[in-house]
């Protein structure tokens, strides 16, 4: 028998043996394997043989440049003659995967590194789980997972984060247990993952106490975390107190407690703090920004916001941060710059349309809501909940009945959205404005979920306005069965009493809110005058020009008398009689606003009050003729609209 050479006896071996470069002697300054093939090892050349270092070399080339295609193509080669490549150069490979959404492709890459025996490292099993997630392949992931011989902190994190991610709490808080009994130290990017997923106070303590035992909660990322999940649950002051328990030097804290009290709409403090963190020497960036235009959209202060503006200028601004400016202008009642912020937009998302013809709709603009709407269904954009809303909510304060119920019959089939709660609220709005109440009622009958309180509240109010007696008492009695310490519906109903004259039924259901311990909340009216904001409840005597503002007062009721200006009586709530009941109406909040922002602001300029309670009828005809009398624009924000008084006419068409 002829006797096999030395190197002969290679080339039957080698073809399933990597040999990395390294082992040769040969250093590379980019980290590569490349895998010899026996044929480069016999004497001689040879014209069939296959150059496997160029495989290896071709295919590195193409996922290191990101070119898919080629390195898919490369990969099917590796395959065939059973060559690998190094955990560098695949987790390259299924980067561009992901950046390409390629799903198919991943899942090649992830069977050929497990293929003929190969055991990738735990580095590249990491980049494989992360690429599932970011698929949103959870199962494909938690399969994964559980094949894993070694998981380290990055396996398990990827995992906590996926489901605190995709809301699936119970299973981040759950591999958060197994981590710990697996005898693996979570980090600060585990804490602050499974931070997102705690559903109560409970865990978020149990946690806290963790993180302080384990020395991590002055790590930026962890302090953040337990800012915004405080936030979120409403505890303002724990996340203060997380905030002031040592000195801040990352901007993303501060960007976490300022979003924090903006989300929650404490306006004044989530400013307090942006002046703070300016004096601290910190620059706002795009996330800073976004939150305090929440704040001055949440305390409507047109003036501070423009500001804020000044500041977005310097920026390339996101379109989150576009969405928040236009969302400001909208809520403080400035159609124009809310308008023109809105064209100059270059990217509009779902959130961009929607909130412009939102901010229509309040403002009494309801055609312009609708062409608005229009236009964004030839722009391609696919309206969503919130845009239905908006449109319901247009056709409801222009009295549109038909056109709402188009809307609102067909939202399923043209839009694929499902009516919720809001879209049958608006649809009670719009059929009790118009009188058909009984509709209405039907329609609630007819709800495929359970109606809240503030469905029937809407019920209620409309039988303000139609004086249906049987009918309010009906809804207010459902309304109290499903909150019984709603003070809004004790006030909704002893106001009906009260315009029907019924004062007995009124003294008995004060007398009720007095035994149970519900307060009205009084009326109170503030305006912005030189960057200070002054505010005024019925009656308040306590500014420091209260004598001037009731002195002024006093003469424009006067001037408007002349007028013809007749106080209507019917929005006094107690039973007064003759110039007791004048005097009542006189001096509500709205109208000492008013007096003092026409004294203060230079003439011609637009005075802008915001309210707490619904503007009364009185108030109503008092702020149209005043805006005629002295040509000047009055814009009043309650909390369901805006009314822009100019010329004797309001924006609602008296329509609210």
């Amino acid at each position: 028998m002829k006797p096999i050479s030395r190197f002969k006896c290679y080339s039957i071996i080698l073809p399933a043996i990597s040999v990395p470069l390294s082992l040769l002697g040969i250093s590379l300054k980019r980290p590569r394997f490349y895998f010899v093939a026996a044929t480069e090892w016999r004497t001689g050349p040879s014209t069939s043989s296959i150059n496997y270092l160029d495989i290896v070399n071709d295919f590195t080339t193409w996922c290191h440049q990101r070119d898919l295609p080629k390195a898919m193509k490369a990969l099917d080669s590796m395959q065939k003659h059973r060559l690998w490549a190094d955990s560098v150069t695949y987790a390259e490979l299924i980067k561009c995967c992901i950046s390409h959404g390629a799903i198919r492709q991943g899942k090649r890459v992830h069977q050929h590194v497990f293929s003929n025996g190969y055991e990738p490292k735990t580095f590249l099993i990491n980049t494989l789980l992360n690429m599932y997630v970011k698929f949103n392949l959870l199962d494909e992931a938690q399969f994964l997972f559980d094949q894993m011989l070694d998981r380290n902190v990055v396996s398990w994190t990827t995992m906590i984060a996926a489901y605190s991610n995709s809301e699936l709490n119970y299973k981040a808080l759950e591999m958060l247990i197994m981590m710990l009994r697996d005898g693996v130290r979570p980090n600060m990017y585990t804490y602050s993952s499974v931070l997102r997923a705690c559903e109560g106070f409970s865990n978020l303590k149990q946690l806290h106490c963790c993180i302080i035992k384990v020395g991590l909660e002055f790590d930026v990322f962890v302090r953040s975390a337990l800012i915004d999940i405080y936030s979120r649950w409403g505890d303002l002051q724990a996340a203060l107190y997380v905030f002031n328990e040592m000195v801040t030097s990352d901007l993303v804290v501060w960007n976490s407690i300022i979003g924090g009290f903006a989300q929650n709409s404490d306006g004044d403090e989530a400013m307090n703090l942006f002046i703070r963190m300016k004096r601290s020497g910190f620059w706002a960036d795009q996330s800073t920004l976004t939150s305090v235009l929440r704040a001055c959209t949440s305390l409507a202060l047109l003036e501070l916001g423009r500001q804020v503006h000044v500041h977005v200028i310097k920026f390339n601004r996101d379109l989150v941060l576009n969405n928040a400016l236009l969302d400001m202008y909208c809520k403080c009642g400035s159609l124009k710059d809310a308008n023109y912020t809105f064209t100059l937009m270059a990217v509009k998302d779902v959130i961009s349309w929607s909130t412009m013809i939102i901010g229509f709709a309040q403002n009494g603009y309801s055609r312009k809501a609708l062409d608005l709407f229009e236009a964004m269904k030839s722009s391609g954009t696919k309206p969503n909940y919130i845009t239905i809303l908006g449109v319901l909510f247009a056709c409801s304060h222009a009295g549109w009945v038909k056109d709402g119920q188009y809307y609102f019959e067909s939202m399923k089939m043209l839009f694929g959205i499902d009516p919720g709660r809001e879209h049958y609220g608006c649809m009670v709005d719009l059929l009790g404005r118009a009188g058909k109440l009984e509709e209405a009622v039907k329609l609630i009958q007819q709800m495929k979920c359970e109606p809240d309180a503030v469905t029937w509240r809407t019920l209620l109010g409309a039988c303000r306005v139609h004086r249906n007696m049987d009918l309010a008492e009906y809804a207010a009695k459902k309304v109290l069965s499903l909150d019984r310490n709603d003070a809004g519906t004790y006030i909704l109903l002893s106001n009906i009493y009260a315009n029907t004259q019924r004062w007995e039924d009124v003294e008995n259901l004060r007398r009720l809110m007095r035994d149970v311990g519900i307060k009205k909340e009084p009326g109170c009216s503030w305006i912005e005058i030189n960057k200070q904001v002054h505010a005024f409840i019925l009656g308040d005597k306590s500014h420091p020009q209260v004598n001037a503002i009731y002195g002024e007062l006093n003469q424009i009721i006067w001037r408007l008398k002349e007028e013809g200006y007749v106080p209507d009586t019917n929005f006094v709530l107690q039973d007064l009689e003759g110039e007791q009941m004048e005097n009542s109406l006189a001096y509500h909040s709205e109208k000492l606003a008013i007096v003092f922002g026409m004294m203060s602001l230079p003439k011609g300029k637009t005075v802008r009050i915001r309210k707490n309670l619904r503007i009364c009828g009185d108030c109503h005809v008092f702020a149209k003729l005043l805006a005629k009398m002295e040509n000047r624009s009055i814009v009043i924000r309650d909390p369901i609209r805006y009314h822009h008084f100019q010329d004797g006419a309001c924006s609602c068409g008296d329509y609210w």
